[in-house]
């Protein structure tokens, strides 16, 4: 038995194309997209429409499937002032999109975890981020005593989430990350995610990256009408481009500092970071 594990597509169909053409030509018979197929890239319509039409694929439920769903309902559970600020322009339209296809509320049947069993080998515990919340990221930075919080008895771990790929055996669990199709944030542009073979003696992990050509995407994000919603989209499509993670430390830097979200604060923050990198 072998299963592709894919994620983070975050609204690239060109990333997503690649990783299903590689997954059928590496012999996978299922796959499970372990969350955030949408928002952030222009494709999200595309992207779920093209992996709702295939019958060997399931689902989890990821933070930007749910936060989609939530923007559209105003959700209490979401901050009161983020539906007046401009920054969050990218988010509102890939909602707008997936609504007008009919599509937004789709991933409300969703599972937070699915759990894979073949005989004789440990059970496999799949989630978006943790099996307790799907914001909350695994890898081999997870403490021990977490992973045994969080296994609950499986000795296979699998999150998503954090946007790089990882592997670790931690108290006799095996912690893997799939990291992301679309966006991924350890400095390789290729399109990301993990196969695990059932082998006679346990899993085998093999952790793929497929090359892709990035101009189809990085243009739509023009021509589709995403990049005239604000900031935040042209800070995804930046993340295509530089493979590294800018949106999380720009948000956490503006939020200590007591900043606006502006282009004037964004400029300042990404010259820092060109001058910081190697």
């Amino acid at each position: 038995m072998r299963l592709a594990i894919i994620a983070d597509i975050h609204g690239n169909l060109d990333a997503l194309r690649a990783v299903l053409t590689d997954a059928q030509a590496q012999g996978a018979e299922q796959i499970i997209v372990n969350g955030d197929v949408v928002n952030r890239g222009p494709d999200s319509v595309a992207a779920l429409g093209l992996l709702l039409a295939r019958e060997d694929i399931s689902f989890t439920l990821g933070n930007h499937d749910d936060l989609l769903r939530m923007w559209d309902a105003r959700s209490a559970d979401l901050p009161a002032d983020w539906f007046d600020d401009p920054f969050w322009g990218a988010t509102a339209w890939s909602a707008d999109q997936l609504d007008r296809a009919g599509l937004l509320h789709v991933p409300a049947d969703w599972p937070m975890t699915r759990t894979l069993t073949v005989a004789g080998l440990p059970p496999v515990l799949i989630a978006h981020g943790s099996p307790q919340h799907y914001r909350e990221g695994i890898s081999e930075r997870t403490r021990p005593e977490r992973v045994q919080e969080l296994s609950g008895g499986h000795g296979v771990l699998v999150g998503s989430h954090i946007h790089r790929p990882a592997q670790a055996e931690v108290g006799g669990v095996l912690v893997l990350n799939t990291g992301a199709v679309g966006a991924p944030v350890n400095g390789d542009p290729r399109a990301q995610y993990l196969l695990l073979t059932a082998g006679t003696d346990g899993w085998h992990t093999e952790f793929r990256a497929v090359p892709y050509d990035r101009s189809g995407v990085l243009a739509r994000f023009g021509s589709s009408g995403l990049l005239d919603t604000g900031l935040s989209a042209q800070i995804f499509r930046e993340e295509i481009i530089t493979s590294r993670s800018l949106y999380t430390p720009y948000w956490s830097w503006t939020e200590c500092e007591g900043l606006p979200r502006d282009a004037r604060t964004w400029d300042t923050f990404l010259h820092r970071q060109m001058v910081a990198a190697p």
